[in-house]
């Protein structure tokens, strides 16, 4: 199976990239997203100040990469967390528990500077597609 570009065709969460990466890929049965952030449906970075509002954003976000590859959030094996800050981790994983009420994916995750200072989370994600 040749690689597949993973562009939803709704991709209005965020700007179209810019640099030479793709939302997401797609091969081998494996599905793997870039590290989401918390841009809606206008092109607008949501919840500044607010990690879970941001949290729900990605998750969505993470959502729709997967669908456009055959994918659900249950396929999802394993999970990167970045945050701005470590503290904001139980609130985080509140919201990341939701997306995965049962068999949660594997995950780590990590303190680190984001691209904006407004950013608060990025997650990225690897799927199997059955």
């Amino acid at each position: 199976m040749p690689k597949q570009v993973l562009t939803p065709k709704n991709l209005t969460f965020q700007p179209r990239p810019t640099y030479p990466y793709s939302p997401g890929t797609k091969g081998a049965g494996i599905i793997f997203t870039a590290g989401q952030v918390a841009w809606n449906d206008k092109g607008q970075l949501v919840g500044i100040g607010d990690v879970r509002v941001q949290t729900r954003q990605v998750l969505s976000n993470i959502r729709s990469i997967l669908a456009e590859g055959g994918a659900t959030m249950e396929n999802v094996l394993k999970c990167n967390v970045y945050l701005a800050d470590i503290r904001y981790f139980q609130a985080m994983n509140e919201e990341f528990a939701k997306a995965f009420p049962t068999d949660p994916p594997a995950r780590t995750t990590v303190q680190a500077p984001m691209a904006e200072p407004e950013m608060l989370v990025e997650i990225e994600a690897i799927a199997l597609v059955e």
